[in-house]
């Protein structure tokens, strides 16, 4: 088996098909691995020693890494395939970044967050730059580079979003910690320019229109203009152009899949991560590689069904509005980890201190919401002892086919019971005559 980008979706593949007992090959493209877990996200927010423990977990298990290459223009797929290779995995993620498309783009003090964050989290250089920097977005990631340009050597750092605080993509807790560190947010602004050595900001009205899509709309007339060294921008990811592969890919550039099987055009081909669903989150790419080794698992050996069994992710959300529940586990907030004593912006290190053991007991007690009622038909014989062990009353049994089986209410039980042990005894007591 090969994968094609170490990244989580890639190396959680691996991992699933080592378990199978395949052996393995990853090929990375950087100079180790980890994609962006270790090349787009921060110290401060991972701990690269603990991805690299991860990692030495993989190599023990007897995955094979070869760094350095990447596939489609050192190597192709065919030159693979004559090497013995049967099935491969592309998870090579979302790492190009998204443009403004605005004058004055092209200046030099301009530079994509990703980018950014690439080379901050190679050297963690705290004099890699200097002066104020500007940072535009209001997700996740624009927080992260905020920060990051903080530890490496930003002497102001200011954070520019379409939306207003309340609305941003990014979470309460990291625009919290942003704001604590000394980053300073100015909502409610879209870029219209860049002008030498100075940004030019127009007021946003409104970030969505009137069918809840986004288009941004603008007062043009009220300006901002601020001086800076670096302009740093952050406005989503994007999928670099796919070489080498023969794949179908769609308009917005991913790769074009089965939503099941995760196999591609190219039948030998499978593929998962942000290249397939476009930037998300780290935990969708390692769910896809497992789904990628059990359909890989699956084709290599012919005759095998890609779908049969499968999860199809099909399911009636649970209506919890009529459901009243009076114990903590349903309603407890999220906890939030303490800070450890230390200058913050000015570490690398990931000052988070664990929960406690009272967060603990209720971070594990509260409901995560999920909403699914999932029944596996190919376990559930329909015996209905769930129905008697759901302290809520929650799951029932209802007969879809009413006429399939002869059956009798709980209440009513006696009425059938007794003509039976009447005909059973006459029969016992025959039995001795004879």
């Amino acid at each position: 088996m090969a994968i094609i980008g170490a990244g989580p979706a890639g190396m959680s593949a691996a991992y699933y098909l080592r378990i199978m007992g395949y052996p393995v090959t990853i090929f990375e493209k950087e100079e180790k691995p980890g994609g962006m877990l270790v090349y787009g996200i921060p110290s401060f927010r991972l701990e690269k020693s603990v991805i690299e423990a991860e990692i030495e977990v993989l190599k023990a298990m007897g995955i094979e890494f070869k760094c350095g290459i990447e596939v489609g223009k050192d190597i192709s797929l065919d030159d693979l395939r004559n090497e013995g290779y049967e099935a491969f995995y592309v998870a090579i993620g979302a790492q190009g970044s998204r443009k403004l498309n605005i004058p004055g783009e092209e200046n030099e003090m301009v530079e994509s967050g990703i980018d950014f964050l690439r080379k901050v989290n190679k050297t963690e250089d705290p004099n890699l730059i200097s002066g104020d920097v500007v940072v535009v977005g209001g997700g996740n990631v624009a927080i992260d580079v905020a920060r990051a340009a903080l530890r490496s050597g930003a002497e102001k750092v200011h954070l520019y979003s379409l939306e207003q605080e309340a609305e941003m993509p990014a979470s309460f807790e990291e625009v919290q910690e942003a704001k604590e560190e000394g980053i300073i947010l100015h909502c409610g602004w879209g870029p219209k320019e860049i002008v030498e050595d100075s940004i030019v900001f127009k007021q946003c009205v409104s970030v969505k229109d009137e069918t809840a899509r986004f288009n941004p709309s603008y007062d043009e007339s009220v300006l901002e203009t601020i001086q800076c060294s670096h302009v740093l921008l952050s406005i989503g990811q994007s999928i670099i152009s796919i070489q080498g592969f023969d794949v179908e890919v769609n308009p917005n550039g991913t790769i074009k899949a089965d939503g099941t099987t995760l196999q591609t055009s190219v039948e030998d081909v499978f593929v998962g991560g942000d290249v397939y669903t476009g930037p998300k989150f780290a935990i969708d790419a390692i769910s896809h590689g497992k789904e990628a080794a059990e359909s890989m698992h699956r084709f290599v050996h012919k005759g095998h069904s890609l779908t049969i069994g499968r999860d199809l992710h099909l399911f009636n959300e649970f209506d919890k509005n009529n459901a009243l529940i009076d114990i903590d586990f349903d309603h407890a907030k999220r906890q939030i980890p303490g800070i450890k004593k230390g200058l913050g912006e000015k570490s690398f290190r990931d000052l988070r201190s664990t929960f406690t053991e009272e967060q603990v007991k209720i971070e594990a007690n509260r409901c995560l919401g999920c909403g699914a009622s999932i029944v596996d038909t190919n376990k559930c014989i329909g015996c209905g002892l769930c129905t008697t062990k759901c302290e809520f009353d929650a799951i029932h049994l209802t007969r879809d086919i009413k006429d399939g089986a002869r059956m009798v209410k709980a209440e009513d039980k006696m009425k059938a019971i007794l003509p039976y042990a009447a005909k059973r005894q006459i029969k016992i007591i025959r039995n001795k005559k004879k």
